[in-house]
């Protein structure tokens, strides 16, 4: 009777947390950067995408602030139990730790990666009044003016600036680099004339192209863009294997358990696989991506070290 008392005791009491299947409660995902950027617009339109799939709500926190630092670090030092997670950017992940960003956390090491979710180029654009029409003209332009033909950016260390660091190394030659405060500035400018050329994130700059105000080269991404897939790429038009992409990657802390990246990696690869995303994201010049958390580990070591390169290469001075 004792015996009948017990089993009767421990059917009827809830399952150990271990044994409880997940996700089971509502998901946070840090954006490191304020509501409203690039990241966050991503994110969202993932994240509303994913809730359904995990059975579970997922509440986007914007924790801006030193570059992405604040809001990484938050995640660094969460719990690994697949409710605390983070939506980074190559600024946060590639560039920011080889300009001077002080963090309590290791880029390759103190965070599991889950999934690449997707990626946006810039847009190589001239002014009209530039004599190319293609990027193999552009780099004889340049050769034939070295130091000359000036190259406007949404400030220094920002992903435009290194870019045309980037693409001044692979081409071999040399640009003159004027820095902006963003992107708005930096394409009134090289519109009015008073920079030569301007590697931007399509939206951008996408009207002043349509308008003929701005003419557009190439995109920097390994395969064209969704929404101007009339422009060839960098790497097709001039420079094999150049590639410059900013990019978003979800990731958790470090330790997180193999079970919960299988489980966040396969849905987040059927939302990245819809018709649905990818319309979405295109209208930002984005694509979605996908693949395996290994695969992002490698891209994301990959990414990492060019920008090093290029960083010390160019003398980039750190950030104070």
């Amino acid at each position: 009777m004792k015996l009948h008392a017990a089993l009767a005791a421990l059917l009827l009491s809830p399952l150990p947390l271990a044994a409880q299947p997940y996700p089971d409660k509502s998901l946070r995902v840090v954006v490191p950067f304020p509501a409203g950027g690039a990241a966050d617009i991503v994110a969202r339109h993932f994240t509303t995408r994913l809730s359904p799939l995990l059975g579970q709500p997922i509440v986007v926190d914007n924790r801006g602030g030193a570059g992405g630092v604040i809001g990484a670090e938050n995640i660094a030092r969460s719990p690994a139990d697949g409710y605390h997670l983070l939506f980074a950017s190559s600024s946060v992940l590639s560039i920011n730790p080889h300009l001077g960003a002080r963090a309590a956390y290791d880029v390759l090491t103190s965070f599991a990666p889950i999934v690449k979710v997707g990626d946006a180029p810039n847009v190589l654009t001239v002014h009209p009044s530039v004599p190319a029409k293609t990027v193999k003209e552009l780099i004889a332009v340049a050769k034939a003016k070295p130091g000359l033909l000036a190259y406007a950016s949404n400030g220094a260390g920002t992903l435009s600036h290194l870019t045309g660091e980037l693409f001044a190394q692979r081409a071999g030659v040399k640009l003159l680099h004027v820095p902006y405060k963003g992107a708005a500035p930096a394409t009134i400018d090289t519109v009015a004339g008073n920079v030569s050329l301007l590697f931007a994130a399509y939206p951008s700059v996408g009207a002043q192209v349509r308008s003929a105000r701005l003419r557009a080269l190439a995109v920097t991404s390994l395969k064209r863009i969704a929404i101007a897939p009339e422009l060839p790429t960098v790497a097709e038009a001039a420079l094999q294997g150049f590639e410059s992409s900013q990019w978003w990657g979800l990731y958790g802390p470090a330790g997180l358990p193999q079970a919960v990246v299988e489980r966040v990696n396969a849905a987040a690869n059927k939302v990245l696989a819809t018709e649905d995303i990818r319309k979405a994201l295109a209208l930002d010049g984005a694509a979605p991506a996908g693949g395996t958390p290994a695969a992002l580990a490698t891209y994301h070591r990959t990414d990492h070290d060019q920008w090093g390169k290029v960083i010390a290469t160019a003398g980039i001075k750190a950030n104070p």
